[in-house]
């Protein structure tokens, strides 16, 4: 008798031992320099579970880049079921090696991170953790390791749908416009990734508008709101009517400087007058549309085909308005703001180019001569 229940005892505490076993997973904490942000961190419970991960470089909160791709994660954890965390690795570009690397050292079976600067660093590492999949999901350059699957989005075609409606803006009967024929953009840096976006932006405001002008800024930041305001005050006093924002965090200060002077601006990358309504609903009835790119839908298409062993690696995959990779918004917003002509306007734009009849340069490779020469072109 005494030997049974010895041997009952034995077993509910091997039992108990495995089931606490079973709770470890990825989620009982970070490691130096990462953050986890708790919408997007899943049980672990499940052993056969996808396991994805989202490095971000830099912090999240930025209403544009960075929040799309945590939307993304969002998606797969909610649809695909996956164990999902996210990890802010901050503005410290020399903590991003180290984060990699962590990371990849780690059970994830997906690794994703995004943009030109981590791509050299996202493959590296890839090459090195050859049994793990990666996903740059924005990134303009063509190498990838075998392993990474990379996704580029034709911003020079949505730019030039923005430049359009800005343009078109600029010489409408809608309210607080001037009678100059002058529109704006601030930059993030003066990159080719950016630039991307001003050709397009350029050339979409002169086909609607020939005789356009176009002030053009660069931060030399990403996360300076402050500095975004300053140079967006700038263009706005100097006669701008609309300001184009592509400069990430930065660029949340045109919006406060389009609120301070009643003035119009376009967002990027996500509805980013969506995300300001809440709180502050005068501020988002001033940004016309945004130029978005579907990042959150990418990663979930992305780690959808990976889970269905369906996604062909080691390729960049460029997508456009053909593809519904980019596109502008159509909220609220723009329906009750943006006049019925410009809005026709607009439209005939974008079927032009999703049927090939309208071609846009593409600034990826351009000569910085040649960058220098559209931005002379339509300076005011």
């Amino acid at each position: 008798m005494k030997r049974s229940f010895l041997a009952m005892m034995l077993a509910a505490v091997m039992l108990l031992a495995a089931a606490c076993g079973n709770n470890g997973g990825n989620n009982g904490g970070s490691n130096a320099g990462e953050t986890n942000a708790d919408a997007n961190t899943g049980s672990g419970t499940k052993s056969d579970q996808l396991k994805v991960v989202l490095l971000i470089p830099g912090t999240l909160g930025d209403k544009s880049f960075f929040d799309a791709a945590n939307s993304g994660l969002t998606q797969v954890r909610d649809v695909l079921q996956a164990d999902t965390k996210v990890i802010e690795m901050g503005v410290d570009t020399s903590k991003w090696e180290p984060t990699f690397n962590s990371v990849a050292a780690q059970d994830w079976d997906v690794i994703i991170s995004g943009g030109s600067q981590i791509t050299e660093l996202l493959n590296a590492t890839a090459e090195q953790h050859p049994d793990k999949k990666f996903i740059n999901y924005d990134t303009d350059i063509p190498e990838t390791a075998s392993n990474v699957y990379a996704i580029s989005y034709a911003t020079n075609e949505v730019s030039f749908l923005a430049g359009a409606a800005a343009a078109l803006t600029s010489v409408s009967d809608m309210p607080n416009v001037n009678a100059d024929k002058k529109i704006g953009f601030l930059g993030g840096m003066d990159i080719p990734g950016i630039n991307q976006f001003l050709v397009g932006y350029i050339e979409g405001a002169k086909y609607a508008v020939p005789d356009i002008k176009v002030a053009v800024s660069y931060a030399g930041d990403f996360a300076d709101p402050g500095k975004g305001k300053e140079l967006s005050l700038l263009q706005y006093n100097s006669g701008v009517d609309v300001i184009f924002n592509v400069a990430g965090g930065t660029g949340l200060g045109v919006f406060d400087a389009a609120k301070e002077k009643s003035q119009y601006a376009v967002g990027v990358d996500s509805d980013q007058a969506a995300m300001i309504a809440d709180s502050d609903e005068d501020k988002a009835n001033l940004i016309i549309t945004s130029a978005v790119k579907k990042i959150d839908q990418a990663i979930l298409r992305a780690v959808r085909g990976i889970q269905a062993g369906t996604l062909e690696m080691g390729k960049l995959e460029t997508v456009g308005l053909k593809e519904d990779g980019v596109g502008i918004v159509r909220n609220s917003i723009f329906e009750s703001v943006v006049s019925e002509d410009v809005k026709a306007q607009v439209l005939e734009v974008e079927k032009k180019l999703i049927a090939g009849e309208i071609e846009v340069s593409n600034a990826i490779g351009m000569e910085t001569s040649e960058i220098e020469q559209i931005r002379n072109a339509v300076k005011p």
